[in-house]
C-alpha cells in the first residue's frame, strides 16, 4: 500500500450532511496501483480519467492492468468514451479538455458503471484535473442516488482548488459549471510529482488559483510569487510543496467553515464572476480556466480601485503580480456587452444585481452587488 508523506482531513459541520475528506500527500513517481491494487477488495471500483492521463508513462502499469491499447484512445470524439473491464473494476476514460466537460461526458461515466452492474455500495474514482473529478463527482452523486467516490488529482489546479471542497459538476449551454451539486470526495490523493507532466499552459493555468489564494489568504505565499518567480516557474519541488499545501489547506479551512457557499467561502469566487464570463463568451475551452480567473481578478483589483473601494497602490501590485506570468490583464478581445451578458447568468448571483468578490486591502474581502454600468467601466 502506497504511503502518504503527509495527511490531514477536511471536516465538515455535523450538520452539512457530508462525510469529511481525507486528504493524502505524496512525493515521488505517482502510483495509482500502490494505492488502488497493493490490497485485495470485494468493493466494484469505477476509475475515470481522461485520454491525455491515460497516455502519462506513470500510468503505463495501471493501464495495461485494463489492456488499454494508447492508439485506441487518442482521438476520442464527443459524446463517446472507451470502457475497459477486469474483474470487479472499471476504466472509463473520455477526451480531454474542457470542451468534453458536458452533461453527455457525466453521462457516460453513469452508463459504464450501469453496464457493469455496480450497486450502491461501488466506489467512482476520478484520475485527473478539474475537469474530470467535477464530472466523476457528479455522475456518483446520481448514480442510484449517490455512491462513494475519491480523487487521484493530476493538474495543480485540482492539487490547489478543483479538487477539494465538493463542487461537482459539467458546463451546460456553453455556461461554466452551470450544472451540478455540492458532493465531496471521501478521499483525495495529491501526488505534486504529476505536476511536472504538464504543459506550460496548463501549469500557468493553476497558477491562476494559487495566485487567487495568497490574495485572499496568504501574504508570504503573495510575497513568494512576488519574489520568486523563476523558482515558481521552474516547478521547484520546495515551491511546488508550500503553494499545494497552503492553498490546499486554507481552501480545507474556509469550506469547513461554509460547506454550501451561503457566505465567506464565496470568496474563493475572486475573479471567477469576471473570469467564467470570458470563458464563456470566448468559447469553452478557448482559454485555460485559470486565464479567466486571472483576467478576472485584474478586473476585480480595477473595479476595487475605480470605486474607491481598494488603494490604486493595491491595485496596481495586483495587477502587476498578474501580469509577471503571463496572464492578460487588460481589455478582452470579445465585446463588453457580451461579458456583461454572460456574468448576468453567473449562478452566484441572488438578485437582478451581479455579485462581485473585491478586495479592499491585503487578505481583505468582501462581497458587493454591482451595477451593469459600473462593471462595464472596466470592461471597456
Amino acid at each position: 500500500m502506497k504511503t502518504a508523506d503527509e495527511k490531514f482531513i477536511l471536516e465538515f459541520p455535523k450538520d452539512s450532511g457530508f462525510d469529511n475528506t481525507e486528504i493524502f500527500f505524496y512525493s515521488g513517481i505517482p502510483d495509482i496501483m500502490g494505492i488502488y491494487f497493493a490490497e485485495g477488495t470485494k468493493q466494484n471500483r469505477l476509475f475515470v480519467t481522461d485520454n491525455t492521463i491515460a497516455a502519462l508513462e506513470c500510468n503505463n502499469n495501471f493501464m495495461g492492468h485494463f489492456g488499454v491499447d494508447l492508439s485506441d484512445i487518442k482521438n476520442i470524439q464527443l459524446k463517446e468514451s472507451k470502457v475497459y473491464r477486469n474483474g470487479g473494476d472499471t476504466l472509463c476514460i473520455i477526451g480531454s479538455g474542457e470542451k468534453f466537460k458536458t452533461i453527455e461526458s457525466v453521462l457516460e461515466i453513469v452508463k459504464a458503471a450501469l453496464n457493469s452492474n455496480f450497486n450502491r455500495n461501488c466506489l467512482f474514482v476520478a484520475i485527473g484535473g478539474g475537469v474530470i473529478c467535477d464530472m466523476t463527482g457528479f455522475a456518483a452523486s446520481m448514480f442510484k442516488r449517490g455512491v462513494d467516490v475519491e480523487f487521484v488529482s493530476t493538474t495543480l489546479l485540482a492539487d490547489v482548488d478543483a479538487a477539494i471542497g465538493g463542487k461537482t459538476g459539467c458546463d451546460f449551454d456553453s455556461y461554466k459549471n452551470m450544472i451540478g451539486a455540492f458532493y465531496p470526495a471521501k478521499k483525495l490523493h495529491v501526488f505534486s510529482q504529476f505536476v511536472k507532466t504538464l504543459i506550460e499552459k496548463e501549469y500557468i493555468s493553476g497558477l491562476a488559483e494559487a495566485i487567487k489564494t495568497a490574495f485572499l489568504f496568504d501574504k508570504e505565499m503573495l510575497d513568494l510569487f512576488r519574489n520568486e518567480k523563476d523558482k515558481v516557474m521552474n516547478r521547484d519541488d520546495d515551491v511546488l510543496q508550500r503553494l499545494i499545501s497552503g492553498c490546499s489547506k486554507a481552501k480545507a479551512k474556509i469550506v469547513h467553515e461554509d460547506p454550501k457557499e451561503k457566505g465567506n467561502r464565496a470568496f474563493l469566487n475572486l475573479g471567477h464572476t469576471f473570469g467564467h464570463a470570458l470563458e464563456s463568451v470566448s468559447g469553452l475551452g478557448e482559454i485555460t480556466h485559470g486565464e479567466g480567473v486571472a483576467w478576472g481578478m485584474a478586473r476585480a483589483l480595477e473595479y476595487g480601485m475605480k470605486n474607491g473601494i481598494c488603494s490604486k497602490e493595491y491595485a496596481e501590485d495586483g495587477i502587476r503580480i498578474l501580469a509577471s506570468y503571463g496572464y492578460n490583464t487588460g481589455k478582452a478581445k470579445v465585446p463588453a456587452e457580451k461579458i456583461l451578458e454572460a456574468m448576468r447568468k453567473d449562478k452566484k448571483n441572488m438578485s437582478s444585481a451581479i455579485k462581485l468578490i473585491v478586495q479592499d486591502g491585503p487578505q481583505s474581502t468582501k462581497i458587493i452587488e454591482a451595477t451593469d454600468e459600473k462593471i462595464l467601466e472596466v470592461l471597456r
